[in-house]
Parts: structure tokens; C-alpha cells; sequence
């Protein structure tokens, strides 16, 4: 990659994180509703219409702010780890600003979130649907602190 196309692709992360840093505290109205004006926003975006599970359509959201194109629209962390297989960060220790983590549970259900940075096998994250004590199922949008090991993966959409 020659330093403009670098330089960029910099600048696109940090509007990227900036936008996400823009949301935290935005919480669900009432909490535990999966619901509210921003919430509905975040949603509409992904292709939902009805209160839902929303960390994905938080991720989706924040993508498009910035212009981002050719991320599959979904609100389920599942289906966007498989539609998008081409944008898989090869390991997770790789992981950088701006790539979107993956969790996937026994379960099946999912969570997802947007690195802020890396320290370590630590990675800093702004997500949504969740809360101080780490919920998948949470109530705002804010800053978490995850091992690489809770992760299924990462996507690199810039």
C-alpha cells in the first residue's frame, strides 16, 4: 500500500472511531427494551424494524456514517461473520483500530463491537447493547475492555 492510499485509510479509521466515540453513553429507552429513538436508528440501518438485539446494528451504523461500502447488512453477528468471509482478519492476534470483533457463544447468539485499540491480548472496543459489566445484552453503548481470546474473530471493512 503506497502512503497515500495508507494515509487514507488512517484517516477514515480515526473518523470511524470518532463516530463510535460520538455515541458512547446512548442508551436504550427504557433500559432492557432494545428500543429508543437512537436504538431505532441504529436498527433501521441494518434492516430491522422492531426492538432487537442491536450490538451489530450499532457496528453497521457506525460503518455507514463514515461511508463505508460492501458490508453485508445484517443486525446478526452470525450472518456477518459468514457473509463476510472475505474481510477476516487472517489471525486474532492481528487485530487493529477499526476492525470489528466477532463473539459467537455455545449458544449461538453473538456480540459485536468496534476496536478501538490493542494493548496486548487485550483489545479496547466501543460497542453497543451492552454495559459496565460487559452484558452481550446490555443497555448502551460503551467502551469495554476484551481478551483476543473471547473473540471468534475480526473483520477489517477499511
Amino acid at each position: 500500500m503506497d502512503n497515500q492510499n495508507y494515509q487514507v485509510k488512517q484517516e477514515l479509521i480515526q473518523k470511524l472511531l470518532a463516530v463510535a466515540n460520538g455515541e458512547v453513553g446512548v442508551e436504550e429507552v427504557p433500559r432492557g427494551s432494545n428500543d429508543g429513538k437512537r436504538v431505532r436508528e441504529y436498527l433501521t440501518s441494518a434492516g430491522i424494524n422492531v426492538p432487537a438485539p442491536w450490538c451489530m446494528a450499532f457496528v453497521y451504523w457506525c460503518l455507514q456514517q463514515v461511508g463505508v461500502t460492501g458490508i453485508p447488512r445484517t443486525a446478526h453477528c452470525g450472518t456477518m461473520w459468514n457473509k463476510a468471509k472475505e474481510k477476516r482478519v487472517c489471525c486474532v492476534n492481528n487485530a487493529q483500530p477499526g476492525d470489528v470483533f466477532i463473539q459467537i457463544f455455545q449458544s449461538g447468539n453473538g456480540h459485536a463491537g468496534i476496536v478501538e485499540y490493542v494493548e496486548g491480548e487485550y483489545v479496547y472496543t466501543i460497542e453497543g447493547n451492552t454495559n459496565d459489566e460487559g452484558s452481550r445484552e446490555g443497555y448502551e453503548v460503551c467502551r469495554r475492555k476484551r481478551h483476543v481470546s473471547t473473540m471468534k474473530g475480526f473483520l477489517r471493512f477499511i
